[in-house]
Order: C-alpha cells, then structure tokens, then sequence
C-alpha cells in the first residue's frame, strides 16, 4: 500500500474518481469493504482508506478489485493519473501540485512532463530498477580505508 495522501490530495481528480468509481461498484455488487477486501486480498481498512482518500491504493489493488468486481479494468484504467497525483503530492518524490516538471531518463535522450501519467509511471520504473541497482551492490569494505586514514 502507498502513502497516505495529505489532506490537499483528498480532494484530487483523479484520486476522487478512483474512489467514487470503487466505492460505485462495490455497492452495486452488494459487498461490504470487508467482503470486497477478502475477495482482493488486503485489509478491510485498506479498503476503507482508500474509499475515504486516506491512503492512495496501488496498482495491484486496482487490478484485484476490477476482477472481483468485474469493472471491465475501469480502476486500472485509472490508476496512472492517481500515481501521478500521488507522485505530485509527495514533495521528496516529485513536484508538487501546479508545478511543471520535466523528468530526465536515465539515458539522457530526451525528457518527459510529469503531468503525462505515462510519463510518471515510466519515470517510477526507472527509479525502482536503479534502486534495486544501489542495493544489489556489495558493501565497501571499510577497514582498508580507515588503516590508510590513520596512518
């Protein structure tokens, strides 16, 4: 599950049809947020957040509900403009609102606007595959260092 959303996030676009659209269908399919959330796999309070915009779902969990509720992927479908609200919202990962971004990749060739939900999710891939880099390396060995420093 992703962050929580600060309260500015709530009231997002996105994020708001994502819940409407979720809640609109659990209902129609007659399921309480504890039987949906057995269907899918997560907690009824992940539901719960979720539906209430206190917390951002994942793609995953958009996935699971569309084919529980049978949706037709109208959730998943949403989900690349919430991840890019939800990459907007959060100041240490990205701009926030009003802002315009440009995000480089890796290679340098050419640039993308954060407000293109392509774009971001792209942008995220790369972030986790370098990541995954960072923490794959092995650990430098610091007792050469510090002999050669007091000596």
């Amino acid at each position: 599950m992703n962050r929580t959303p600060p309260s500015s996030a709530a009231g997002s676009d996105a994020s708001h049809r994502f819940r409407s659209e979720l809640r609109d269908w659990r209902t129609r399919r007659g399921l309480t947020q504890r039987a949906l959330a057995e269907r899918v796999r997560f907690s009824r309070e992940t539901v719960a957040a979720v539906e209430a915009g206190r917390r951002y779902g994942s793609h995953e969990f958009a996935v699971r509900c569309d084919e529980v509720l049978g949706t037709g992927g109208r959730l998943a479908a949403l989900w690349p403009q919430v991840a890019a609200e939800q990459l907007a919202a959060d100041g240490r990962r990205g701009p926030r609102s009003g802002e315009v971004a440009r995000l480089e990749p890796a290679n340098g060739t050419r640039r993308r606007d954060a407000r293109d939900p392509e774009a971001v999710v792209a942008a995220i891939d790369e972030l986790r595959e370098l990541i995954g880099q960072v923490l794959a390396q092995p650990e430098v060995d610091e007792a050469p260092r510090r002999s050669a420093e007091q000596a």
